[in-house]
């Protein structure tokens, strides 16, 4: 294992090389999350599932933060940086081939099996790459850095329903899905066989290119770098303290991760299920995710201009969680026709995709005053926070559940107390100490 150096001994080109390679990690770890605002949908027809059903999609996937973050920051202390997102990439890989036996077979819990084993390598990639970039530079730049992951990991976030949709639906798609509840018990099953049938190829290249990727990190000129060091007054501040549970900080923020993911989730991985039930199709609304990313995307651009230089990233922090708040209740209580971007939508629609632009600096204005002071606790820190990306997996059950038993626009009423929670963070939480 490579010796680890601290970050101001890097040299310039060292820092920039190490951002570019960290950023191409997020855009694989977007590509392999965003997907599954269409494999939802997908399994709900494919497999027959009710709403609540199709949110274990979801469950699976996040379920194995909560699981694997612990492991991972050991795992990173034995093995390093390198070796560790190695087989972080392997873990994904095997997690993408699972899906060719549940493709074939049509099992649903199959598919969840190969969900969660991508999670889980993705959940030892993210704990190393998080607090890898937040200690990579200035910590009042911070945001600035994880914003230029946002727009990797959103960027990927905006192809990947695509790309499914192109390789995996068909022009024809739709008269399949209007005809299927007429159809007799053979010949349905045999057009739902074909139609899950058809990501076997698509996963298998990439369980291919993740083992690959994992190979190429491994050999990259990443350097292993000292995320624990601490200054000499942080090591007489942490001198008494002997549990991450000392770091009350820290526990609000991983809180706040928590219910910042499962809104961001919501928000994308809910609108095409949503605009369904307004009557339309499947086959355009493939696209709003990728609307809310880019809402996202935009967000992460603003941030990368004004932050720190006009507006400090806690005051960024502040404002995207107060306008969260604001969307929720035009979600919830805006209604009339509107033309966007060619689509006749309800406005209710537009709102939710500009949870994406209200969702883009929270994750990054959480980050660094969480971890902020941690010094030898930074590594167990960052698996803390990344166990709360587990709001993934709980927060679209919740939603699930009331949509079964509501509707699906009630449903959105999860994300207010959420928001709240996420101005109290920004506003005071972060400050508590004791």
């Amino acid at each position: 294992m490579n010796k680890a150096v601290s970050v101001s001994a890097l040299s310039r080109r060292d820092t920039q090389i190490s951002i570019l390679i960290i950023g191409f990690m997020f855009f694989i770890f977007g590509f392999v999350s965003w997907v599954n605002a269409i494999l939802i949908p997908y399994f709900k027809i494919g497999c027959e599932l009710s709403n609540f059903q199709a949110y274990f999609v979801t469950f699976a996937f996040y379920i194995s933060y909560f699981v694997m973050s612990v492991p991972a920051s050991f795992l990173l202390k034995k093995v390093g940086f390198k070796r560790g997102m190695m087989l972080g990439f392997w873990l994904m890989s095997l997690g993408a081939f699972i899906f060719l036996p549940a493709s074939m077979t049509r099992t649903y819990p199959v598919f969840l099996l190969g969900l969660f084993t991508l999670g889980a390598g993705l959940a030892i990639l993210q704990t190393a790459a998080n607090p890898y970039i937040t200690v990579l530079g200035p910590q009042e730049s911070a945001a600035q850095r994880i914003s230029i992951m946002g727009i990797f990991n959103k960027g990927a976030g905006v192809l990947a329903p695509l790309v499914f949709a192109a390789v995996v639906l068909k022009a024809t798609d739709s008269d399949l899905f209007k005809n299927l509840a007429s159809m007799s018990g053979e010949a349905r099953s045999a057009a739902l066989d074909e139609l899950v049938g058809r990501v076997t190829i698509p996963y298998a290249i990439v369980g291919s290119v993740l083992f690959l990727l994992g190979l190429l990190v491994r050999y990259s000129p990443l350097p292993e770098i000292d995320t624990d060091s601490e200054s000499d007054e942080q090591a007489l501040s942490n001198s008494g303290k002997t549990s991450i549970f000392q770091f009350p900080h820290l526990i609000l923020g991983a809180i706040a991760i928590f219910l910042h993911v499962g809104t961001q989730v919501i928000a994308i991985d809910t609108i095409i299920g949503y605009a369904g039930s307004m009557n339309i199709a499947l086959l355009e609304a493939k696209v709003f995710p990728s609307y809310t990313l880019l809402a996202t995307i935009a967000g992460y651009i603003l941030g990368i201009i004004f932050i720190p230089k006009f507006i400090s990233q806690v005051n960024a922090f502040r404002i995207c969680t107060l306008l969260g708040t604001i969307f929720t209740l035009g979600i919830i209580f805006g209604h009339g026709e509107v033309q966007f971007l060619g689509h006749q939508v309800d406005m209710s629609i537009c709102f939710v995709i500009l949870l994406g632009l209200s969702n883009s600096l929270i994750w990054a204005g959480i980050w660094p005053l969480a971890l902020d002071g941690l010094g030898k606790f930074t590594k167990l820190g960052a698996s803390i926070l990344i166990m709360g990306l587990c709001g993934n997996a709980i927060m679209p059950l919740f939603y699930g559940y009331l949509a079964d038993i509501y509707d699906l626009r009630s449903a959105y009423w999860v994300l207010f107390p959420c928001y709240l929670y996420l101005v109290f963070y920004a506003v005071y939480g972060h400050k508590i100490r004791k």
